[in-house]
């Protein structure tokens, strides 16, 4: 089995290739991506997972992400990135990846204003 800091490095090496189907392979399927403040999951699933990355990342030519910093504790993974691609000039996020059993079960994405 895959450590946290593996699986995590899988997903972004895809991000960056915007290889769909790898990138979906390193979650688990009751996947929760949260957008701090809300408490609330703005992803549930890796079927809506999929058609998010689908339909508003992985056809935009110019994205791609820069590692920052990583820093492992456990089975969660933290991920200073800085994406381009999305909007007009570069931004700055902090995404922290929870791993159990090989796969990612939630994400929480911290982005700068």
């Amino acid at each position: 089995m895959l450590s946290p800091l593996e699986v995590v490095q899988r997903q972004f090496d895809a991000y960056n290739r915007r290889n769909l189907e790898d990138f979906l392979a390193n979650f688990s399927e009751n996947i929760k991506v949260f957008r701090p403040p809300s408490p609330e999951p703005a992803i549930v699933g890796k079927r809506q997972l999929a058609e998010f990355y689908a339909k508003e990342r992985f056809n935009r030519d110019a994205l791609r992400a820069e590692l920052v910093s990583r820093t492992v504790l456990g089975n969660k993974v933290f991920d200073f990135e800085r994406i381009w691609g999305v909007r007009e000039t570069p931004f700055e996020m902090m995404a922290v990846f929870e791993v159990q059993d090989g796969a990612i079960q939630t994400i929480w994405g911290f982005v700068a204003d």
